[in-house]
């Protein structure tokens, strides 16, 4: 009689064996969204191809899923920062609305200022607002020893309705015939497209976000404490590292991050702020960020994909007429199956008699 022990491997996978798992588990979860296609009776050989093409199959779809990329990617990036801690940030969304919040009232605040002059204080007003809110659960887990993952989860309905009560009382343009939206940015206070494209300077912000962020935990002290301590937290309690300072800066700049993704889709993307900007780039961060292991070049590919599916589900609705929610359940799949493989990266299956 035979049995199946999981035993630790003596190091883990190599790069190549790695990207064999992961490459696996992406066949694995697609499989599993065309057999979910065929209970409703939808072709699933039609269904995926159908999703592929409409996520890469033309410049247009190229360059929108650059564009919806742009704001997860700053998402993830933020949220990897205070998971690299183990402190576990569900609130990307709410610190996304937020920095929206921030950037809008100094657009409509002042208008007239110049280009060069309104564009960074609207980036500022995001950072320092999506850092604030993410700020608060920081400072509560300290002194309260509250649970951040509730407490960022619960502000994020508190942050989406807050920009909801504005857009439909005192921020509302008069000449919207009803809708809740605020009026129209000036020109100076909108980031522009890049050349003839339809994608817009935030992907300058994203790559030099991304380098910075890198070299933040390769080449300075403070990143390295981060790793540290999260790595474990005892030990680095004991050697004497900050650890309760670093709970705050890492909420600090992972708010910030998002709130700088709310003021790209604000300005760059809408031309205003409106609901329909909360469009949950945040929680898709979340699943960006464990699928690139918390790294910034893996984050950008990642969240290259996942908005590239994301276009493919839009695709998906108008061709096959395949619901919205379609795509969260690929989302879902994806980040099962991916950690699910993430067990033969460090361990391995031994088949002998019992």
């Amino acid at each position: 009689m035979f049995h199946i022990r999981i035993t630790k491997r003596q190091e883990p996978l190599s790069v190549g064996g790695s990207c064999l798992v992961l490459l696996s588990a992406l066949i694995l979860s697609l499989l599993l969204s065309g057999l979910l296609l065929f209970f409703r009776g939808t072709p699933p050989v039609d269904g995926i191809v159908t999703l592929f093409q409409g996520a890469f199959g033309s410049r247009w779809a190229i360059e929108d899923s650059i564009l919806k990329a742009i704001p997860i990617f700053l998402c993830s990036l933020g949220v990897a920062i205070a998971f690299r801690l183990q402190i576990w940030n569900i609130g990307a969304e709410g610190q996304f609305a937020l920095g929206a919040i921030g950037a809008t009232w100094v657009a409509l605040s002042f208008p007239q200022w110049p280009k060069i002059a309104l564009l960074p204080a609207m980036v500022l007003a995001a950072a320092v607002a999506g850092g604030g809110w993410g700020m608060i659960p920081a400072i509560l887990r300290q002194r309260l020893k509250t649970n951040e993952i509730i407490v960022t989860l619960m502000m994020n309905y508190i942050a989406i309705l807050f920009l909801e009560y504005l857009v439909y009382g005192v921020w509302k343009d008069p000449t919207s015939f009803g809708f809740p939206m605020t009026p129209e940015f000036s020109e100076q206070a909108i980031v522009g497209k890049i050349g003839t494209t339809s994608i817009n300077w935030g992907l300058a912000h994203c790559l030099i976000l991304g380098v910075l962020v890198w070299g933040f935990f390769k080449f300075t002290r403070t990143g390295f404490e981060v790793k540290a301590c999260g790595d474990n937290v005892r030990a680095a309690r004991y050697a004497g590292l900050p650890y309760d300072r670093l709970v705050v800066l890492v909420m600090v700049l992972s708010g910030a991050l998002a709130g700088w993704a709310g003021f790209l889709e604000a300005s760059a993307t809408v031309n205003r702020l409106q609901p329909s900007i909360m469009v949950g780039y945040g929680y898709t961060a979340i699943v960006v960020a464990w699928l690139a292991r918390l790294h910034p070049l893996s984050i950008g590919i990642a969240s290259f994909l996942l908005a590239g599916l994301r276009v493919g589900v839009e695709n998906m609705q108008l061709d096959l007429q395949v619901p919205a929610a379609f795509g969260g359940i690929i989302e879902g799949l994806i980040l099962l199956t991916v950690l699910a493989g993430g067990l033969f990266t460090h361990y391995r299956l031994i088949r002998g008699k019992k």
